[in-house]
């Protein structure tokens, strides 16, 4: 074979891909062995990137530094990392010779592999002493003026570091952030930390840090700019504003007024930043960028029970329709598709007007004009309502809300028809210490608690007075405190609710008014109205004076979007004004979870313990978020 010859099978055999088979050893500390195999390019690309021999001897040559950096950043500043190349085995064949990933001879040997066959590469990391921390020091900017070391104590509170910790990169380098953060929160809007300069001491195993940090001035919040406002009046956002120029520049609170924008539901993002520079006095002007989002919306609704049957509809939102964040909600319901408590179609339609801010700031006024028709097995009602109120947020969890309303019904039941004025005064508190600002998402910490007074008038054969009381409590608690799961997978949820009427009997109380139980909101595995007491011989609710349940659920998540739950529900309905009298219903079932984006998909599946003569055998529900 001529040289001419030789050279050009090399050079053919150079251009050729050589595939290979990457194996990293584990050094027995998982996020270390974690972040090695992510930065090792030999493991990322074997599959997806196959080169020639010779640009494999250089990707094996820059594996050294890629496994060497991981391990400085757990704080291994002296390891050894060792790297092995060698043919693959076959069935039956041995091992060839390895070779030094830094062998000169490698590339060599690379071109000498026969074409198909695979070349083995193992890495074994050393982590070799660990490294921690020895001298903190701080020191001025020369912007700050003279003085070099103004800190250098054994704790570095500031820093959030202490003297004798491992040194790892990533604590090292949120120290520098966080104490960024700590200036501008006291005002140094200006302020700066330099990424720290390091000193190892291989003879200690400490690594020594010196952090360079610019103060300026303390700064106050400047003039305020609005920009990207289109239909929403600048004139309301700056009095919903928080901050206020002459405040102290905090970005926290600066943070806060942002979010607090956000939520009013009429922008689909909201940013704020700095106009540099300084204005006199050391101001800093901040402009507030928004984007609008779309004005009207349309939904659609549905659920089903076996009880309350099918019920589905459309709602129309304008999320701004006079150009305060005024909200204006348009809903239409088709009711009782169906169900063993109802006895035909019925309809909600129904608008919502809600306007921020009405009066003071976080107190919203909420109007609602509805007509409802239901063919309830216990009565067929035909009403008009008329609601208006006050809801205001007493700090991040309470709410209260009070206003009037009146009522002008028609219903009929046991064949007997009446018309009924109803005029009240709803009052109600509610507490949410769950930290879910979506109410669809399920709670896994926390307690709610709704609290209702509701005196009423009815204004037919005289006028008669009664007050509906109700309290209404929830809690749950994730079984990772006790080691079971992990946070969220595994939660228990109970809830109580009680209620009782004030003032006037059974039947001096409209149908509609009176206390129920039965169905989803308080007893499973019993249909709407099936538990209390029932007119003779029928499968029709009186109602009551009275009403508790109680319920327990165990909920567990599945993979990534599914989840299964197990519940036992218990309550009763009597006519006396106290609670806990009447025949105790219990019911219990299971169900599944499907989480989606907007929350879970709920199936319930309910069956009575205790069935009542006419009683439904069990009960389906479906929906959208968890009963409680």
């Amino acid at each position: 074979m001529s040289v001419l010859s030789v050279w050009m099978t090399v050079a053919a055999r150079g251009a050729d891909p050589q595939a290979y088979v990457t194996t990293i050893r584990a050094t027995g500390e998982g996020d270390l062995d974690a972040a090695i195999s992510s930065s090792s390019d030999l493991l990322a690309l074997q599959k997806t990137q196959a080169v020639s021999p010779f640009a494999l001897a250089g990707r094996i040559r820059n594996e050294y530094d890629r496994i060497r950096t991981a391990l400085e950043s757990f704080g291994y500043y002296a390891p050894i990392v060792r790297i092995e190349v060698g043919m693959r085995p076959g069935k039956g064949a041995p091992a060839g010779p390895m070779f030094d990933g830094r062998d000169p001879r490698l590339p060599e040997w690379l071109l000498s592999v026969p074409k198909g066959q695979n070349v083995q590469i193992i890495v074994t990391p050393m982590r070799g002493e660990m490294f921690r921390l020895g001298r903190l020091t701080l020191q001025r900017a020369p912007q700050d003026g003279p003085g070099e070391v103004v800190l250098n104590t054994p704790e570095a509170t500031a820093l959030g570091l202490r003297v004798g910790q491992p040194a790892v990169a990533s604590d090292v380098l949120a120290a520098a952030t966080h104490l960024q953060a700590e200036l501008k929160e006291e005002g140094y809007a200006l302020g700066a930390v330099a990424p720290p300069k390091a000193w190892l001491r291989p003879e200690t195993h400490t690594l020594d840090l010196v952090f360079t940090v610019r103060r300026g001035p303390v700064v106050d919040i400047g003039a305020i700019t609005l920009t990207g406002l289109k239909r929403v009046h600048p004139s309301y956002i700056a009095r919903r504003l928080t901050i206020r120029p002459g405040m102290l520049y905090q970005p926290s609170r600066i943070e806060a007024a942002r979010q607090d924008l956000a939520s009013l539901g009429v922008f689909s993002d909201v940013q704020v930043r700095d106009v540099p520079p300084l204005t006199a006095g050391d101001s800093m002007p901040l402009d507030f960028g928004f984007t609008e989002g779309k004005r009207r919306m349309v939904e659609v609704q549905g659920g089903y029970s076996t009880d309350l049957g099918g019920r589905g509809g459309v709602s129309w939102t304008h999320n701004n329709i006079f150009g305060n964040a005024e909200k204006l909600r348009l809903t239409a319901l088709v009711t009782g598709l169906g169900g063993s408590a109802q006895q035909g179609l019925g309809y909600d339609v129904y608008a919502d007007l809600m306007k921020p801010d009405f009066g003071s700031r976080n107190q919203n006024l909420s109007v609602r004009v509805e007509g409802i028709r239901q063919l309830l097995y216990s009565y067929r009602q035909t009403a008009l309502l008329v609601r208006a109120g006050l809801v205001r947020r007493l700090g991040r969890r309470w709410t209260v809300s009070y206003g009037g309303q009146a009522e002008q019904e028609q219903i009929d039941q046991m064949g007997r028809t009446n018309d009924y004025t109803i005029v009240s005064i709803p009052l109600a508190a509610t507490y949410d210490g769950t930290g879910v600002s979506n109410p669809i998402d399920p709670a896994t910490h926390g307690v709610r608690l709704a609290l209702s007074a509701t005196p009423s008038a009815s204004l037919v054969n005289g006028t008669s007075f009664f007050t509906i009381l109700q309290a209404n409590a929830s809690t749950y608690f994730d079984l990772t405190h006790l080691g079971l799961s992990r946070p969220g997978r595994s939660v228990l949820a109970f809830r109580g609710i009680i209620g009782n009427v004030q003032g006037a009997s059974t039947f001096d109380i409209p149908p509609d008014q009176r206390l129920y139980a039965g169905g989803s909101a308080t007893v499973r595995g019993f249909r709407y109205q099936g538990v209390g007491p029932q007119f003779p011989d029928s499968k029709y609710a009186i109602g009551g004076t009275s009403m508790d349940a109680g319920s327990f659920e165990f909920r567990q998540r599945l993979f990534r979007s599914f989840g299964a739950a197990l519940f036992a529900d218990a309550g009763q309905v009597g006519t006396s004004s106290r609670p806990f009298e009447g025949t105790l219903r219990v019911g219990a079932g299971a169900g599944v979870r499907y989480y989606t984006p907007i929350g879970p998909v709920r199936v319930d599946v309910a069956v009575p313990l205790n069935r009542p003569a006419r009683g439904d055998t069990w009960e389906l529900y479906i929906g959208l978020g968890e009963t409680f």
